[in-house]
């Protein structure tokens, strides 16, 4: 026998009170299933910053590499105590121990931020499934996911700026004087 029910004030529906009854399992499962589907899309964000996060790992992974076998080259290539290029070199060597130092942070901050994002997202579903209330618990998660991230890519300037402090091109190489010259020359010719 269907029953008439008033949805609202311009539709009625017609429906079967013992459908819902019939399936005891039929009703927790489309309640799983849009649970685990409203989930999904919850985690769609945390998801895609742990990729993001991964290509930034890439990078630091990429460049403690470079400064490690440059570290290597100048360690071959170390001079006596009494060559004139022994300062240069100790000092260079200090630099890259201290970008060594830096670069490993970063990492360690990202990953850790990763893993705190990945920690939200099995708490997301957790949650989901066992109808637990933690959302507190998954804000305070993320909140600390975003700090290790920046802290991260603090210390991924650091190490950027460092790098730059000890890249020095000789003004001979960079012919300022030839280039002004040519360029003067130009615009001579512009005029003519």
């Amino acid at each position: 026998m269907l029953k008439q029910v008033q949805h609202d004030d311009s539709v009625t529906r017609w429906l079967d009170p013992g459908a819902l009854t019939t399936h005891p399992l039929a009703m927790e499962q489309t309640i799983a299933v849009s649970t685990i589907a409203h989930t999904i899309q919850l985690v769609m964000a945390p998801v895609f910053m742990v990729a993001g996060i991964a290509g930034l790992l890439n990078l630091l992974a990429t460049r403690l590499n470079r400064v490690v076998d440059r570290a290597r080259i100048l360690g071959r290539e170390f001079t006596p105590t009494d060559h004139p290029d022994h300062g240069r070199q100790v000092w260079e060597l200090r630099i890259l121990d201290r970008r060594i130092r830096i670069v490993n942070r970063a990492i360690l901050l990202c990953t850790a931020s990763a893993i705190a994002i990945c920690l939200v997202v099995a708490g997301l579903f957790i949650a989901a499934l066992a109808d637990l209330n933690v959302g507190r618990w998954i804000a305070v998660a993320f909140i600390l996911a975003m700090g290790l991230l920046i802290s991260g890519l603090g210390a991924f300037l650091l190490e950027i700026r460092l790098a730059l402090y000890t890249i020095r091109v000789p003004v001979e190489l960079l012919e300022r004087e030839e280039e002004e010259r040519l360029r003067l020359s130009d615009i001579n010719i512009f005029r003519s």
